[in-house]
Parts: C-alpha cells; sequence; structure tokens
C-alpha cells in the first residue's frame, strides 16, 4: 500500500470512529433536497477527512460531498463522500461507510471504503488488486443471473418516471434470485468486489458515490461499465457493476 492510500485508510477510519460514536444517538439533521438529509456527522467527517489530506497534500483537489461539489480540474484530485447512506444513518438503519477516492490526470488510482460498524476496510490500489482488511478478494464466479443476488438503488427525485429505475426494477425481479436495496451505493459496490452481491446498477448518482467502490470492483476482477456498456466514466451517474460473468445480462434488461 503506498503512502497515499494509507492516508486515506487512516483518514477515513478516523472519521468512522466519530460517524460510529454518533450511531443510534439523536441528530441535527437538515434537508438538502426533498429526501435527502444532511447530519452533523456527515459534516464532522467531512472536516477530518479534509484536514487529514490538506495536512499532508496541501496543493490537492479535494471534492467533497458536503462542502465542495463542484468537479474541477486538477492533476490530483481527491473524491470523498464523508457518509454514504445518511439517510439509513440518520434513521438508525445499520447500512453506511466512509468513501474516499484518488484521481490522477483523471484515472482513479486508489479508492478506500470504510464500513464503521464492521470494522471492514476495503482497498484497491490501480493494478494491484483489491482487498478487505488486508486480505485479498475476488467477485463471484455466478454465472447466471437466475441465480444471482443483485442490488439497486433509486434516486432522490423519482418524479421523473424516465429516470426513477422503476422500469429496470420490474424487469429484474422475475429475472435475479433477489434484489437488495442498501441505500450506499459505495458499500453495494464493495459488496460486488466481495462476492456478496454479484451485480449492481444505479443512476442518478454523484462520483462521490461510486468512486471509490468502483474501482475496487475492477481490481477485484469485475466489469464496471455505464448503462449503455461503454467504458466506465466515474464522473457520470449512472453504473453497472458486476462480477463481469452477468454482466452481459444485465446490460440486456437495463434502459
Amino acid at each position: 500500500m503506498n503512502e497515499l492510500t494509507r492516508l486515506a485508510t487512516q483518514a477515513a477510519r478516523s472519521a468512522g470512529a466519530v460517524i460510529l460514536d454518533g450511531f443510534e444517538k439523536p441528530h441535527d439533521t437538515s434537508m438538502k433536497g426533498r429526501r435527502e438529509l444532511v447530519t452533523e456527522a456527515d459534516r464532522a467527517s467531512e472536516e477530518i477527512i479534509i484536514r487529514a489530506i490538506a495536512d499532508v497534500c496541501p496543493d490537492d483537489l479535494i471534492i467533497a460531498e458536503e462542502t465542495a461539489p463542484e468537479l474541477a480540474e486538477s492533476s490530483r484530485v481527491w473524491i470523498v463522500d464523508p457518509l454514504d447512506g445518511t439517510n439509513n444513518y440518520a434513521h438508525g438503519y445499520p447500512f453506511f461507510a466512509v468513501a474516499i477516492a484518488l484521481e490522477e490526470e483523471g484515472e482513479l488510482v486508489a479508492g478506500v471504503v470504510y464500513d464503521p460498524l464492521r470494522d471492514e476496510m476495503f482497498v484497491a490500489e490501480r493494478g494491484r488488486g483489491a482487498s478487505v482488511n488486508g486480505q485479498p478478494m475476488r467477485v463471484s464466479a455466478n454465472a447466471l443471473l437466475l441465480e444471482s443476488l443483485v442490488a439497486t438503488g433509486f434516486p432522490y427525485d423519482r418524479t421523473d418516471d424516465s429516470g426513477n429505475n422503476l422500469d429496470n426494477l420490474n424487469r429484474f425481479i422475475v429475472a435475479v434470485r433477489g434484489i437488495r436495496r442498501g441505500g450506499s451505493a459505495e458499500l453495494d459496490l464493495v459488496y460486488v468486489a466481495r462476492g456478496r452481491l454479484d451485480g449492481f446498477w444505479e443512476q442518478g448518482l454523484k462520483t462521490w458515490d461510486v468512486s471509490a467502490g468502483g474501482l475496487i470492483v475492477l481490481e477485484a476482477g469485475g466489469v464496471v461499465t455505464n448503462f449503455g456498456g461503454d467504458a466506465w466514466d466515474h464522473r457520470r451517474g449512472d453504473v453497472v457493476a458486476t462480477n463481469g460473468l452477468i454482466h452481459a445480462q444485465m446490460l440486456q434488461l437495463i434502459r
């Protein structure tokens, strides 16, 4: 593990400790949209991560969900989701994570997703594989969609029929063994990488929702594309991630 990846894991673990300390306690919440919450834990986590990165890499750009949502060009960019699964967290539902990705010259080179509840640290470096708590991991070997467990999610604004994912959901329900809706895209992605899920699809996401987990899937031997099957662009809002064996089958169902 190189020093920048180590920095990301340390920052994620420190932020996760603060998040965990506040879990199932009263929260100071506000609304970013009709269904989208932000809590004091989001802000505290983000402050910890930004400070940790800025102390070591003061000239790097940091794109963090709560304080710097606008994308910009820079040779080295940190992409931070301080609390992926805020709605879960605010309701005491135990499925959320901290995610940090590192981009150099437009290419993702490292990704870290930390689940503080289960103390699971998912890590990948481009070309060096993926691991959980230091142990190598690979995607599943299931090749049949009918025997697959997949996950998805839904955008906060679900009033637009063309983007609410319900048509895709209806097609998948009869085509797979089971569907899960966890509420944290980054955790769904690393579960694909770990082999706990065979596939994941969602639209209406932001770059901080998918960058770390998407790279981890790739480094665990999986396939990640956008909905059209083209090469994955982590700055787009649509993503399909699988073990590779069911990828074409999933793309056929997604419209």
